[in-house]
């Protein structure tokens, strides 16, 4: 809260990758607006209900590389659907590099890859007329198989890692709070971000009835903070119940999934009240589930990434 603030059984790309972008737009999000109206999010799904797959951000198996934006969601609603133990993910040469092989008959998952180009006849024009030439935005996909569905690979690649103890007091919760800079209070009986004094406040950890909502909560007001100006510089002044207040919210629930998976806590909703509010702005523009999804990536990465240096300088002493 802010105050006021297909899988194809190939071993080739998908076989669809000279469809339109906008295709692909429309492809996601109408999977998306499904999961929704189904009473489901792709950002929070029923983790450990099998007991068998663990929570964490999926990865390349073999680069240990995370995947980010959309295809987090993309991933995380293979391995729910699929029952796959692990979030660690290969292309069909990676495994067959790795030493072991996809398995006969498996079906690979479809993601996304986002970039710009410039068509040779832009260069051409830029440099007659003297002007600057205009990259093309363009989105391809490309086929992922996990690790599961594979066979024969070393031990390195798919060993799970253990599993976060259960317990109220969650240490790399604490250092991530801390390794952020971010201004955080303890207090009150709200939890929220205000844009004007840059600050976090929640509530003390005993007035959450499941004491591990806290830091849930934490992870999402800080994924707020991420949007002030001397950060990622979001928009953060959009009145309470207007479609940009939506599009925030969405962006705060999902990096607060991706920076739970990545500590090794089960995501959850945390604003469930907005569903019908996420559901307008999906249904109106096709992309706005790419856009949330790339911001709330930017957002986890960007605390993270403080996180996993200040780890390091301890390693380091």
């Amino acid at each position: 809260m802010r105050q006021t603030s297909s899988h194809r059984s190939s071993r080739r790309p998908c076989s669809e990758e000279g469809a339109s972008r906008a295709s692909l737009y429309d492809e996601v999000t109408g999977r998306i607006l499904a999961q929704l109206a189904e009473g489901r999010l792709p950002w929070v799904q029923p983790w450990g209900l099998s007991g068998a797959t663990h929570v964490g951000l999926p990865r390349n198996a073999l680069s240990q590389r995370r995947y980010s934006g959309i295809n987090v969601l993309i991933l995380w609603s293979a391995v729910i659907e699929r029952g796959y133990p692990s979030q660690d993910w290969l292309t069909f040469r990676q495994a067959r590099e790795a030493g072991g092989c996809v398995r006969k008959g498996e079906s690979g998952t479809c993601v996304v890859y986002a970039d710009r180009f410039t068509p040779e006849a832009e260069k051409a024009r830029a440099l007659e007329t003297g002007g600057d030439a205009k990259a093309v935005p363009f989105l391809k996909r490309f086929t992922l198989f996990n690790v599961a569905q594979c066979d024969a690979l070393p031990d390195r690649l798919i060993a799970a890692p253990s599993p976060l103890p259960e317990r109220e007091i969650v240490p790399v919760g604490e250092a991530l709070i801390a390794a952020s800079g971010i201004d955080f209070r303890i207090g009150g009986d709200k939890a929220f971000y205000s844009p004007p004094g840059d600050f976090v406040k929640v509530p003390p950890q005993p007035l959450f009835h499941v004491p591990i909502n806290y830091y849930r909560t934490a992870l999402h007001e800080l994924t707020h903070a991420t949007g002030h100006g001397s950060r990622l510089a979001r928009c953060l002044s959009d009145p309470f119940g207007s479609p940009g207040y939506a599009r925030e919210e969405l962006v705060a629930e999902m990096g607060s999934a991706f920076l739970c998976a990545a500590l090794g806590i089960v995501p959850t909703v945390r604003h469930a009240d907005y569903i019908g509010a996420w559901f307008e702005v999906l249904s109106e523009d096709n992309r706005a589930i790419f856009r949330a999804a790339s911001q709330a990536s930017k957002a986890a990465d960007w605390l993270l990434a403080r996180h996993e240096a200040v780890q390091d300088t301890g390693s380091a002493a």
